[in-house]
């Protein structure tokens, strides 16, 4: 399996995302010393024939825990940092952050731009215990989200419904919000540990996937959340961050703190496609690109971003739009 390697040295990588207008470019939310000290930097990734380039590199004086592209301008881009600030980045203006607003009071540990088409908002997860739903364009908060009773590790807009998020906290629930009336419409006690991430599916609006500490990922029918649709076990330590596939209904992939990357499709018997062990230290970003299928990339804090196509998911039937 081809693979192409990005060095970011003394950086540790956070999260990284896949622009939705350019094929090969890609941007990693990173910090320093594990993100317990220091500072962060963003990295603008280009993927070349046999290489991946630097494009354009930000330095913020907390540590970058979550990027996000804008949904309407190639060369926009948010991320969350320790210090309870969101900035918004510009690659075409080299200076720093176009803009930066803090108005939460912990470490800001997600970021996702709105992918309906109704609506152009931003929603923030935060540690202190809320998500913030923004207008993008000034950075001005429209809404604050509380429910959760503890630390928000990640919220991600449908992108089927308008207004809709999900969530996932420390509380062990998984939530999901009308944002045009700031309310929880759903609260599910999902895991016996944190839950540290959710997806949605990109094939039926009433499918999430959860990922926690407690090394399983479940997959859920918002029509019937009394048990999971699908419970994957395999990964030996907290998992990180999930991703439903772009291009198949039941496929998704999951990094975990074992320093693995794992290929699941739930509709089978055996759900485990490929375990990947390219990673010396726990692997925190994780993104399938939309434009090129069974393409994914990954960040860790061995300080490598790893861009690959497994060949497991080239044996996967796509599914149909």
């Amino acid at each position: 399996m081809a693979m192409k390697t990005f060095r970011c040295s003394a950086r540790h990588g956070y999260a990284v995302e896949v622009s939705p207008f350019l094929p090969n470019r890609f941007a990693c939310a990173t910090s320093q010393y594990y993100g317990i000290a220091g500072c962060g930097t963003l990295l603008v990734l280009e993927q070349r024939e046999s290489d991946v380039g630097l494009i354009k590199s930000f330095d913020w004086n907390d540590g970058l825990f979550d990027v996000t592209w804008s949904e309407n301008n190639e060369h926009v881009l948010v991320t969350g940092a320790g210090d309870g600030s969101l900035q918004l980045w510009d690659t075409a203006n080299p200076q720093g952050p176009l803009q930066v607003k803090k108005e939460h009071t912990r470490e800001v540990y997600s970021v996702d731009w709105s992918q309906t088409r109704a609506e152009t908002l931003l929603v923030s997860g935060s540690w202190d215990h809320t998500a913030k739903v923004w207008d993008p364009e000034r950075l001005q908060c429209l809404c604050t989200l509380r429910g959760h009773e503890g630390v928000i590790y990640s919220t991600i807009w449908s992108p089927h419904i308008p207004g809709c998020i999900a969530s996932a906290s420390g509380d062990g629930t998984l939530r999901v919000w009308d944002t045009k009336s700031a309310a929880c419409r759903l609260a599910i006690p999902g895991h016996k540990g944190e839950i540290l991430t959710c997806d949605w599916c990109k094939y039926d609006q009433n499918v999430l996937v959860t990922g926690s500490v407690d090394c399983s990922l479940c997959v859920w029918d918002l029509r019937n959340v009394r048990q999971p649709v699908s419970q994957l076990l395999g990964h030996t330590y907290a998992i990180r961050r999930v991703k439903f596939s772009p291009f198949h209904q039941t496929v998704l992939a999951s990094c975990s703190y074992d320093f693995t990357v794992r290929f699941w499709d739930f509709s089978k018997p055996e759900p485990l496609l490929e375990t990947l062990e390219h990673h010396s230290e726990f692997v925190c970003g994780l993104d399938f690109n939309l434009h090129i299928p069974n393409q994914v990339v990954d960040c860790s804090w061995d300080e490598t971003v790893k861009i690959y196509s497994p060949p497991r998911l080239a044996d996967a039937q796509p599914s149909a739009p």
